[in-house]
């Protein structure tokens, strides 16, 4: 019963009421709850069993009634009949871009539209735009965002699908009839979204592991079993393939389950220009002896290639790498960039943070928390700012070990292309990322002066989630990028690879011509709460997509010569 369940659970309560107009106040204060129990670092269910509850600020009585109904049935009966009022499909609205819970009840009172198809309906003829406030313009809007959520069907993000695909791994390896398993498929290329997960298993007892894995409490149905394989789709909808073969066939069976189709089409083809054939049970000369390779990087010796790692097989640039063994590493990381605390909108405080970042193994750590614009999340006034300043010269001031907290900050781009605050206050950071955080509605010229712009500001370190895309839910403005990487190299700035799964931003289509081109990234976790920390392994998976090595990536470097790249 974790806290993002009750949150959502209340979440869904705010919204709802005020689709129906309830009084603002009551709206707002399951809002607020909901964020509140989102945020708590200790489970909500905890609290209740301990009395300790109603003792957290914004948390009342009627609250405290809820969250225990929810804890003890698993649901909110007052939520339930909320959603007795409407079409179970009302609340998929909202994931449409700029359509909110006023703009819902507007849609659903005029033309009772509950559903993503109905809304595509009511714009494609045209009545949405005889209701006041829905232009052209908007409907256009509503059109390509129900497009883009069309598309990301059946698409999952990166961390869910790694914690599940560990957990069924794990799951399988206790089994005494499983020798090895590993993630195969796009989840192990490190594709920003997945399909579904692929593991592949080796046994000499295919049966029993089959079943273990049909079995696991993970699962929520069986799509499709016989003796080698099986299909199903896990609790939270992520479908989940199994292939189980003989130890000797691991090697072979991994790298062709792993893909991706036309890298395997490439390689197959080298294979045979070699006098060889490769399939998935093995590498065999032309009169069908086989090859013996105990693992991947021998199928590539025996064809006189270096080992070509998971993530940049995707059939476009690899075979011409020429050092494809130093791909970056996530040991390779010794810093911590982008990092939000209570500052701004964080869950843990700065010393929490940093000492999280110390404990992992990091010699550095960059507060960047958002600047004064972004009033929603409690951006940095000057003066603020003046005071976090003060509390790190005073953390430093300690015996931290060799480590060091650095004076950052992640300041708006303004809708001009300036940054948040003066010079003279900008010149006071040591790492300035400057992302774009409102004003989406851009044209792809008008983004690209913005963020150049942005770039020429002599305090700019680098930009931050270079499209603003969120993915699954929001495709990102436009941008030049082969002109802001001209401008950015021009200018000595980076771009950082937001490595939060909802990001993984800049794409990693764009890092490796960048890099050519001389580019230089920092690998930032974005992280607002603790575990956030961990989100670089998911940056660092999409910087070795794009082919890059630690000498393009600023925090591979200690803390001295990362200070010193910085522009003056």
């Amino acid at each position: 019963m974790n806290n993002t369940r009750i949150a959502k659970a209340l979440h869904n309560i705010a919204v709802l009421l005020e689709i129906k107009g309830e009084n603002p106040f009551k709206i707002r204060s399951y809002a607020q709850a909901s964020q509140i129990i989102e945020k708590m670092d200790e489970p909500a269910k905890l609290l209740l069993q301990t009395g300790r509850l109603r003792s957290v600020d914004g948390i009342g009585k009627t609250m405290e009634i809820k969250i225990a109904e929810f804890v003890a049935k698993g649901e909110i009966s007052y939520l339930n009949d909320l959603q007795e009022l409407y079409p179970k499909t009302l609340l998929d609205l909202l994931k449409v871009d700029g359509v909110g819970p006023k703009s819902i009840r507007i849609l659903f009172e005029t033309l009772q539209i509950g559903s993503l198809d109905q809304l595509r309906q009511a714009c494609v003829e045209g009545e949405i735009t005889a209701i006041p406030g829905f232009t052209e313009k908007r409907k256009q809007k509503i059109l390509d965002s129900l497009d883009f959520l069309n598309k990301q069907k059946g698409r999952f993000r990166l961390n869910g699908s790694w914690v599940l695909a560990t957990t069924l791994c794990s799951r399988l390896l206790k089994h005494s009839a499983t020798t090895t398993v590993e993630v195969a498929g796009s989840l192990r290329r490190f594709r920003d979204t997945v399909k579904d997960i692929n593991l592949v298993a080796a046994s000499s007892d295919a049966a029993s592991v089959v079943k273990c894995f049909i079995e696991a409490p993970e699962v929520e149905r069986v799509i499709s079993v016989d003796h080698t394989q099986a299909a199903i789709i896990a609790k939270g909808g992520i479908p989940a393939n199994l292939r189980v073969v003989t130890p000797p066939q691991f090697p072979y069976a991994l790298l062709y389950f792993t893909g991706s189709k036309v890298h395997n089409k490439l390689l197959c083809q080298r294979a045979s220009d070699h006098g060889m054939e490769l399939n998935e049970y093995g590498l065999f000369k032309k009169d069908g002896t086989p090859l013996i390779c105990k693992d991947e990087a021998a199928i590539y010796k025996a064809q006189d290639m270096p080992f070509l790692p998971p993530e940049v097989r995707e059939g476009i640039f690899e075979f011409t790498l020429t050092d494809p063994v130093n791909l970056v590493k996530r040991s390779d990381i010794q810093g911590l960039v982008h990092c939000h605390s209570t500052w701004s909108d964080g869950i843990n405080s700065l010393t929490e943070m940093a000492n999280t970042a110390r404990d992992l193994g990091y010699k550095y750590f960059v507060a960047t928390d958002h600047s004064q614009s972004s009033t929603l999340v409690h951006g940095l006034s000057p003066e603020r700012v003046l005071k976090q300043h003060k509390e790190i010269d005073e953390m430093n001031a300690k015996d931290l070990s060799g480590f060091r907290i650095l004076k950052g900050i992640e300041s708006d781009i303004l809708p001009d292309g300036s940054l948040d605050y003066d010079s003279n206050l900008l010149r006071t950071f040591e790492f300035v990322i400057a992302s774009i955080h409102s004003n989406f509605d851009m044209t792809e010229k008008e983004a690209t002066w913005r963020i150049i712009r942005a770039i020429e500001n002599p305090f700019t370190s680098a930009i931050g989630h270079l499209t603003g895309r969120l993915l699954l839910t929001r495709r990102g403005y436009s941008v030049d990028v082969e002109k802001v990487v001209d401008a950015a190299i021009a200018n000595g700035v980076a771009f950082e690879i937001n490595a939060n799964p909802r990001r993984l931003d800049m794409d990693w289509r764009h890092l490796r011509r960048a890099a050519e081109k001389g580019a230089r990234f920092s690998i930032g976790p974005d992280a607002h709460r603790l575990i956030g920390l961990h989100n670089v392994r998911y940056g660092v998976g999409i910087a070795r997509k794009g082919a890059l090595t630690p000498s393009h990536i600023l925090n591979c470097l200690p803390v001295e010569k990362f200070l010193q790249w910085r522009k003056s």
